[in-house]
């Protein structure tokens, strides 16, 4: 909640938060001061963050690396939707990797970085995804994990034998994923905030889980009705409409006085 609220609120701001807006802003989540404390002190000891005394207060502010990664966090977030209009041309990039059982470092970050940029699993050692231009990001997590030299990435189009739908579902867990946007969107619908700065926090929150479970399949191979659009369409109501109103109570948050 913590990057939640710096990607949100601190970013577009000067980049600076007083300890007390902090404390004040968690407050009304219902965190509690001390696990507030903690999770900058967590934070600053990661590098994202330098604390600055001034008199008896202290100030914090966004290192560069910080600013960095949560802008290039916040594009993905925020322009993040599924089932894109584009129409699809059917192309699939093809990850084949052996990595030994041994080297589990590998086996993480192949994994974990894969998955974050949407591929599904057909097997061991074997990823898929519908998105030719993600090919490069793919070679540059096989490069990192260091096992590029045992890998294959094809760039084609799928010939048959089985139907497209069972490799679908062989890849991802839709159902799981449908039941998220479906707890989201209940969660949000027709919601009059008494406290627009929390329920944004919480909004923002809830979402920036979706870019990582969530392979933004093509329309063509999503279920006939896919509430992922319609969670989508809300997000992006809800942020913009809550969007003057919190940072202006941010604002006054994280005043100097």
């Amino acid at each position: 909640m913590l990057l939640t609220l710096l990607g949100e609120l601190v970013l577009p701001g000067d980049g600076m938060a007083w300890t007390s807006a902090v404390l004040a802003a968690f407050g009304r989540l219902g965190v509690a001061e001390k696990a507030a404390r903690q999770a900058l002190m967590r934070t600053s000891n990661a590098g994202w963050l330098t604390p600055e005394k001034i008199g008896r207060r202290t100030r914090w502010r966004l290192t560069p690396s910080a600013t960095r990664l949560l802008t290039e966090g916040a594009e993905r977030i925020y322009s993040f939707g599924p089932a894109h209009e584009a129409v699809w041309d059917g192309r699939w990039v093809l990850v084949q990797v052996r990595i030994p059982e041994s080297d589990r470092r590998a086996r993480h970050v192949v994994r974990t970085r894969l998955s974050w940029a949407g591929f599904g699993s057909l097997g061991a050692g074997l990823w898929i995804s519908p998105h030719p231009a993600r090919q490069h990001e793919a070679e540059r997590v096989l490069r990192e994990a260091g096992v590029a030299d045992g890998a294959h990435v094809f760039v084609a189009k799928r010939t048959g034998m089985t139907d497209t739908t069972a490799m679908v579902a062989q890849a991802w867990d839709l159902p799981a994923i449908e039941a998220q946007y479906a707890e989201f969107t209940a969660e949000f619908r027709g919601q009059t905030p008494a406290d627009v700065l929390a329920s944004q926090l919480e909004l923002v929150h809830a979402w920036r889980r979706f870019p990582s479970v969530d392979p933004a399949l093509p329309r063509e191979l999503l279920p006939p009705r896919w509430t992922g659009i319609e969670a989508a369409r809300l997000f992006a109501e809800r942020h913009e409409q809550w969007l003057a109103d919190s940072r202006r109570d941010w604002k006054r948050l994280n005043s100097p006085e």
